[in-house]
């Protein structure tokens, strides 16, 4: 439901095709959704939006203003994470009850209008969102 609602925004927005990915509070993937259109890259991107979250504590968008002015942080980060960290904007991690539950990660337009559609993705379920 979740990524079926961020995608639902996203054709409301009239936004390029995008690839959604939520994973649990381990970093395991529960549900990736790929629209034809979508780059080949998307379902990596996605992850590692959604991945990226989790390992910070942060949403992307924070993620991406507090460590762009710190570059050797931001490339160490990264290098860490094997590349699996994607520090802008469509990335939301997800709370219930003030406890982690997983991320959500959408991509393939703009970052700002992925961060929209993750946000109603989370809205739909019930879920506090962390940008």
């Amino acid at each position: 439901m979740m990524a079926d609602t961020a995608l639902a925004k996203a054709h409301e927005l009239k936004l390029n095709p995008l690839c959604v990915a939520v994973l649990d509070a381990g970093g395991h993937l529960v549900v990736m959704k790929r629209e034809d259109g979508a780059g080949i890259l998307r379902p990596q991107i996605a992850v590692g939006k959604a991945w990226g979250c989790l390992g910070m504590g942060v949403g992307t968008r924070t993620m991406e203003t507090r460590y762009t002015p710190r570059p050797t942080f931001l490339t160490s980060l990264i290098a860490l994470a094997d590349g699996n960290v994607v520090p802008v904007a469509g990335g939301v991690l997800l709370k219930r009850d003030g406890q982690v539950v997983g991320a959500i990660g959408v991509t393939g337009d703009t970052s700002d209008n992925d961060e929209i559609c993750a946000l109603a993705g989370a809205a739909a379920v019930g879920l506090e969102s962390v940008v």
